[in-house]
């Protein structure tokens, strides 16, 4: 796949690698046969959190990661960890119903608890801190807005607090929004310091992690799947766990074809302002919170925790990196706050992430492979919480109650229309679509 390469390269420009340098690093899977209870492939937060949930639960798990731990989306995302689903949970109670809609919803604040539990059992610095707020940019968007907070109090039993025009420059100082709700659940943090601090929490518990180890054939071998690496080693386990979302279909093109065709890879650019004065950083968003409009095309920001503004939202549905990405942002980053006009991007980075059609999760097993191989993809830009919470169900299903793990698997999910030849066109043309709307 191209955009493999290019992906690799902008992530290196990253504000996280910069302030997260790796000092441990994890051998190969070494050549000859190997055997484990579970092989999990792709050591991002998904892979990560199953990898340490099947391992409590005192099964032998080996984790395989292409390249490094952390370096796909996971590592170098926008940091906001929020509850609910990149689609709109009607949609998930279209399908599912009223009652399997709730238990999806309170599933995905249980993903955000879930962070938080695990920063604190494990002791990783990743500067977390709570609190996400919603903006709108147009009366009609702040209308949707406000549906979407009655729906989540009154049917989903979830309050936040609504916030009119006239109080908004407490909560944030752009003159861009007119108005905002705010939410205590959610919170932003560190995403590269965060899965390395759970690699080395696996690592200490017992779980076989292998950097460099690209996965090129998957089978069914007697009482389980066999895997082999492009280094000549093979793993035999009873179960399996694909969880390196777009990049199984750019490292392995054969490994899983029919997961490929349901998801594609959509690029994402964030810059980093240079370091602040804390009191100006603090001055931009006083209350603290990662801050998203509800634009089908969205900006995201926050302020970190060394007071720089890290400022996402241009995204490439072509998977060509657009030019001159540092400038384009830091012009939206300016128009969002005027007060930051001069002020240039220190870091400028990007990379992809997977969508669905639907913009739904696609959990499921693979029935070629005797349902002994589960898969995790389609978080559509919205995994941060939503992964781990993605690698426990999977977890708990491998373990015998796959329950929680079966409400997701019923959501129906389709390939991208023409194939791989025309799935990418006919994506730009749709998002041109929703940006004149978000305009408009």
């Amino acid at each position: 796949m191209p955009f493999l390469e290019t992906d690799r390269e902008l992530a290196r420009h990253s504000y996280y690698a910069a302030t997260a340098p790796r000092q441990q690093a994890w051998p190969a899977l070494a050549p000859g046969a190997h055997r484990c209870d579970v092989a999990v492939v792709g050591a991002g937060f998904a892979g990560l959190t199953a990898a340490i949930e099947l391992r409590q639960r005192g099964l032998d798990v080996v984790l395989l990661e292409g390249q490094e731990v952390g370096s796909g989306a996971s590592g170098r995302n926008g940091g906001q960890a929020i509850y609910g689903l990149a689609c709109d949970i009607a949609a998930i109670e279209g399908e599912l119903g009223l009652d399997d809609a709730r238990r999806v919803f309170a599933m995905t604040l249980e993903a955000v608890d879930d962070m938080r539990r695990r920063i604190r059992e494990f002791g990783i610095d990743c500067d977390w801190r709570d609190g996400h707020l919603a903006v709108a940019t147009s009366a009609r968007k702040a209308r949707a807005l406000h549906d979407e907070v009655e729906q989540h109090a009154t049917r989903y039993d979830h309050p936040m607090t609504w916030i009119e025009r006239a109080d908004l420059p407490q909560w944030i100082a752009s003159p861009r929004y007119v108005a905002g709700a705010h939410d205590t659940r959610s919170g932003h943090l560190h995403p590269l310091r965060y899965a390395l601090g759970l690699a080395r929490a696996a690592d200490a518990m017992g779980v076989r992690v292998h950097e460099g180890s690209v996965v090129s054939r998957i089978a069914r071998d007697g009482d389980g799947v066999t895997l082999t690496t492009t280094a000549a080693a093979s793993l035999h386990a009873r179960h399996v766990l694909l969880a390196g979302n777009v990049y199984l279909d750019a490292l392995a093109p054969a490994l899983a074809p029919r997961l490929g065709a349901r998801v594609m890879p959509v690029g994402t650019y964030i810059v980093s302002s240079r370091a602040l004065a804390p009191e100006q950083a603090k001055a931009l968003i006083p209350c603290g919170a990662a801050v998203c409009d509800n634009n089908f095309v969205l900006d995201y920001f926050r302020t970190t925790a060394d007071h720089r503004m890290l400022y996402g939202g241009r995204v490439s549905y072509s998977t060509r990196t657009p030019m001159s990405v540092a400038g384009s942002m830091v012009a939206r980053m300016t128009k969002t706050f005027p007060q930051l006009r001069g002020v240039e991007a220190e870091f400028a980075w990007g990379g992809f992430v997977d969508i669905s059609m639907s913009r739904a999760p696609d959990f499921g097993r693979l029935a070629e492979y005797g349902d002994r191989v589960y898969y995790l993809q389609g978080f559509s830009g919205h995994g941060v919480a939503l992964t781990g919470l993605a690698g426990k169900l999977v977890a708990e299903a491998i373990a015998g109650d796959a329950t929680r793990f079966d409400v997701f698997a019923r959501l129906q999910h389709h390939a991208f229309p023409g194939g791989r030849a025309l799935r990418t066109p006919a994506l730009v043309l749709g998002m041109a679509y929703y940006r004149l709307k978000d305009l408009l």
